[in-house]
């Protein structure tokens, strides 16, 4: 089996696993593949304009949460074996208001033609034990020594994933030991919790408490994508479902818009066994996981991300015609804007109309409007930092705490390579060089004899 087989399958795989831990996550898929199929039917092949619509059924990104930098060099070794890298960083301990002490990144594909036929990604935070603003001397200590004496991921599954990355995939029946050893390593474990150090920790942040509360990790959430989001979140509630308030990310625009769209329904109490100090059992509930479902749009290029941060300055406690208003005075709607405003990333592609003696001297955006050239947006595959936390903050029963008199511990994307030992992709760089790329084959493709002028470059 190749990375992407793998790939494949284990989202497949782990969809299983979760709608049978969590039903209302089932309930989740059926609502979205009736919105999905009633949108194609609405609109056509507008309704692909960010994706066939294959791809956008066998949508996913999981969630994990690990504990230190082994565990995180583990998963990263675990996902390479599927074809899935790091790109970019996100540092959630300031993205909200509540106790969110990790560090983060996405594992995903990168080239176009694999994410065409299946984008599985995974966001993957990591516990920032050495943080004082979150846990005191005594704490850190404490939980760091946890974190080291625990085993997430069975010595066999590590060599045969650093195998598949050496050889390009494996073996029928290494392939499938990997497989069943990698989802059963993120299922829900139903070992007893020490109640007395959970509880310890979650007075500090519930999302410390779930990764280093307990022995194992676990999928917190796995998202399917639909086309129209805000008909999903009220289609839900009307299945009985608890959602969070808010859709996460820009307001609705009447297209797919620009970077991503989220919300979730509620944490749900899920039945755990603790065990107290005498060594007593009792049924308890914890309410740590949800289901996410997103609405991805294009790829915002750095002044494009830099109006979103202008909005998210500004938006305050708008009604959400202010947040729309607000958000349509920075961002048009219009792709053709976005092109010429380089908002966007798009990659370009001859028509089949020939291009006139008179289109030869133009630019790269008067080719766009002639016809001879079609621009097709690039789909935004990464994630949004204060999206991510208010999807967090939104399932969790308190903010914890934190001292912010104490010093943050420094950490950035430098530091998430050095944890990984490879590469961490910048997402910029990525668009770019898929944008440019296009390019060039379009000039070939036109039979011209300079480069063309583009928004991005003069």
């Amino acid at each position: 089996m190749t990375p992407l087989q793998l790939r494949a399958e284990f989202a497949v795989r782990l969809s299983t696993l979760y709608g049978q831990e969590v039903p209302a996550y089932t309930t989740l898929l059926d609502v979205t593949a009736s919105i999905n199929a009633e949108t194609m039917r609405a609109t056509g092949a507008d309704a692909e304009r960010f994706g066939s619509i294959e791809r956008v059924t066998a949508e996913r990104h999981g969630a994990i949460r690990v504990g230190n930098a082994r565990e995180m060099s583990q998963v990263a070794t675990i996902f390479g074996a599927m074809g899935m890298y790091p790109v970019g960083f996100y540092d959630l301990r300031d993205a909200a208001s509540s106790s969110i002490p990790v560090v983060s990144t996405a594992f995903r594909p990168l080239d176009q033609d694999e994410l065409a036929i299946n984008p599985f990604r995974v966001f993957t935070s990591m516990l920032v034990a050495s943080d004082r603003r979150f846990f005191d001397e005594d704490l850190g200590a404490r939980l760091t020594e946890f974190l080291e004496r625990r085993t997430l991921f069975p010595p066999l599954l590590l060599d045969l994933a650093a195998q598949a990355e050496r050889e390009g995939g494996l073996g029928a029946e290494d392939a499938t030991t990997f497989l069943d050893l990698a989802t059963s390593s993120f299922a829900l474990s139903g070992d007893p919790i020490d109640k007395a150090w959970y509880r310890e920790l979650e007075s500090v942040s519930a999302v410390a408490a779930d990764i280093g509360g307990v022995g194992s990790t676990h999928i917190n959430h796995l998202t399917p994508r639909v086309l129209d989001i805000d008909l999903l979140h009220r289609r839900m509630e009307e299945r009985g479902v608890a959602m969070i308030d808010t859709i996460q990310g820009p307001p609705r625009t009447s297209g797919a818009g620009l970077l991503l769209r989220q919300t979730s329904f509620r944490a749900l109490n899920e039945q755990r066994m603790f065990v107290d100090a005498d060594g007593r059992l009792e049924s308890g509930h914890l309410r740590v996981r949800f289901g996410e479902v997103e609405a991805r749009g294009a790829a915002a290029t750095v002044l494009g991300r830099s109006r979103y941060d202008a909005y998210l300055e500004r938006v305050g406690d708008r009604t959400p015609d202010g947040r729309s208003q607000l958000w349509s005075s920075l961002a048009p709607e219009n792709e053709a804007d976005w092109l010429t405003e380089d908002l966007a990333y798009f990659s370009f592609r001859p028509t089949g109309l020939a291009p006139s003696s008179a289109d030869r001297a133009f630019g790269l955006v008067e080719l766009v409007e002639s016809g001879v050239v079609a621009a097709d947006p690039i789909v935004y595959e990464d994630f949004l930092p204060k999206s991510a936390a208010g999807i967090f903050r939104s399932n969790l029963e308190s903010d914890g705490t934190r001292n912010s008199e104490n010093a943050a511990t420094s950490f950035d994307a430098d530091a998430m390579a050095g944890v990984l030992g490879r590469t961490l992709h910048d997402p910029y760089t990525i668009y770019g060089r898929i944008r440019q790329d296009s390019v060039t084959q379009l000039e070939k493709q036109l039979g011209l004899a300079a480069p063309l002028a583009c928004p991005w470059n003069g």
